[in-house]
């Protein structure tokens, strides 16, 4: 009787010796390779000479972030709160022809009141706002978002708001009439200089229309704006602190080189106006914010994945074709070793080929797309790591899951197509023209939810974006996703094995 390691041995030399599965095997490494080192997208970034280089601010926690918009202010030294009414939240929205725009705001326009560190791009900050469609919020930096009152604020429902400083701890706090309040969240920031900058702000983030799905797809948009109209604006010292004085002082931070400020700031008697442009938020990549991830080096795992699908399903059914299935048995009775062998080999190899081609593709695609100009969001090493693991362990899954269907199914043409319908087809779909909501359904319950492993960028719900597949955003958390090919691997592969053991040769 065979021992597991000599049928092993014997399903790995059947593999190596079948000239078409090594090509195809190579073929596959190779497309993941061409697709992510060939010159494809192009960008601006470091193109036009000195100072055309995209760089982007860094906020306390190490974070890429945006630090955009106008900020009328006055110092505070020591403790201190600030507080405004604010009785209307406008905004202009791009069209199609350009240089027109169209009255509107975005979800995520926002005015309010803010205590930051300085005007350096991405200081240390807390704010209440109100937005143009989530209600009031307390954020503070960049990736601290928490919800007050819901509904929009008008002339006959204004919002008062009050930011109060003592130590290292802001509180934000609203109310309806300026004598009831409700605290909002409060916000421990260490590290906060003795005198900050204090004050109102507005801004509101770019504005992207997704057009279509999916790789075909497209997005149009623009800068957008917000104005914010405040009075009763008042500014008070705590016990420890020093009362500001001078007038306020209005500007535009941040905003991109070389491109005017839209910023502008109004006060007439107690009213005061500001508007603009930005975001205060961690930078993303997508359609509203800027350059890519290493998620987009990887665009060429699909074609890949269709090698390996073909040859999980031929490794049993060529099998079967020729006849040789029971010369296979003869040797070695125990079906179920001969299929576990086979999963193992099959799994082995594709696993080994799209480790290599992925960390070439990671390490050297950044690379290829920084000297055509995109921009790179940097991902840790730890996230690298999974990305590259986690795409081989995509395809070594996916090419097990393909030898289930063909051990089920046991005709090559027809296993083939299943698994490809079943593995390929749901991504493409996905990809190219399933509209935004059915494309995350079958992100979820098809085994392509394991191209999650590929996600580099969170998603953050107070960040506007076009968060779609075809961006690298998927719905399930990586591990979850590749958790979902895996059931579906181990269903194939247990009901194979199954029939395998009952029927004939």
């Amino acid at each position: 009787m065979n021992t597991f390691t000599q049928v092993l041995w014997s399903e790995f030399t059947k593999f190596h010796t079948v000239r078409g599965w090594v090509v195809a095997i190579v073929a596959g490494a190779g497309a993941i390779m061409a697709f992510g080192l060939l010159p494809g997208a192009q960008g601006s970034c470091g193109q036009n000479g000195p100072g055309s280089e995209c760089v982007l601010p860094v906020g306390p926690g190490g974070e890429e972030v945006s630090d955009s918009f106008t900020f009328v202010h006055q110092p505070l030294a020591g403790d201190g709160s600030i507080t405004a009414r604010i009785t209307s939240l406008t905004g202009l929205l791009p069209v199609a022809e350009p240089g027109k725009s169209r009255p509107g705001t975005m979800p995520w326009s926002k005015a309010g009141l803010i205590i930051k560190a300085g005007t350096g791009a991405g200081s240390t900050y807390a704010a209440i706002m109100v937005t143009g469609g989530n209600g009031v919020r307390m954020q503070y930096d960049y990736t601290h978002d928490r919800a007050g009152i819901a509904g929009a604020v008008s002339a006959d429902a204004p919002r008062w708001l009050r930011l109060t400083r003592s130590g290292d701890t802001v509180t934000g706090a609203e109310s309806a009439d300026g004598h009831t309040w409700t605290t909002v969240d409060t916000a421990k920031l260490t590290g906060r200089p003795p005198t900050v900058e204090i004050g109102l702000f507005a801004t509101s983030p770019q504005y992207a229309e997704q057009v279509n799905e999916g790789v075909l797809s497209g997005s149009m948009g623009g800068p957008t704006q917000a104005t914010g109209t405040f009075d009763h604006l008042s500014l008070q010292a705590g016990s420890a602190g020093r009362a500001p004085a001078g007038s306020w002082k209005g500007e535009s931070l941040g905003g991109p080189p070389n491109v005017p400020p839209v910023g502008r700031f109004e006060q007439v008697g107690d009213v005061f106006t500001v508007t603009g442009s930005g975001d205060i938020a961690p930078a993303v990549p997508g359609a509203t914010g800027i350059g890519a991830s290493i998620t987009q080096t990887l665009v060429g795992t699909f074609v890949g994945l269709i090698l390996m699908v073909v040859i999980g399903a031929m490794f049993i059914t060529a099998e079967y074709r020729r006849g040789l299935i029971r010369t296979t048995l003869a040797a070695s009775p125990r079906r179920g070793q001969v299929l576990a062998a086979k999963a193992v080999v099959v799994g082995a190899v594709t696993f080994v080929t799209g480790l290599v081609a992925a960390a070439v593709v990671v390490v050297f695609g950044q690379r290829v797309l920084r000297d055509n100009g995109v921009y790179i969001h940097p991902a840790s090493t730890a996230t690298e790591l999974r990305v590259i693991a986690g795409t081989a362990a995509l395809l070594a899954v996916a090419a097990v899951l393909a030898l289930g269907l063909g051990a089920l199914l046991r005709r090559g043409v027809t296993a083939v197509t299943t698994a490809v319908v079943v593995i390929v087809l749901p991504y493409m779909l996905a990809m190219t023209v399933l509209p935004a909501g059915a494309a995350q359904w079958m992100l979820r319950i098809s085994p392509a939810a394991a191209f999650a492993l590929q996600q580099v960028a969170p998603v953050y719900p107070q960040v506007a974006n076009v968060y779609t597949p075809s961006n690298g955003y998927f719905p399930l958390a990586p591990w979850a996703g590749f958790a979902v090919l895996a059931g579906w691997a181990v269903v194939a592969l247990g009901l194979a094995a199954f029939l395998f053991r009952r029927r004939d040769a």
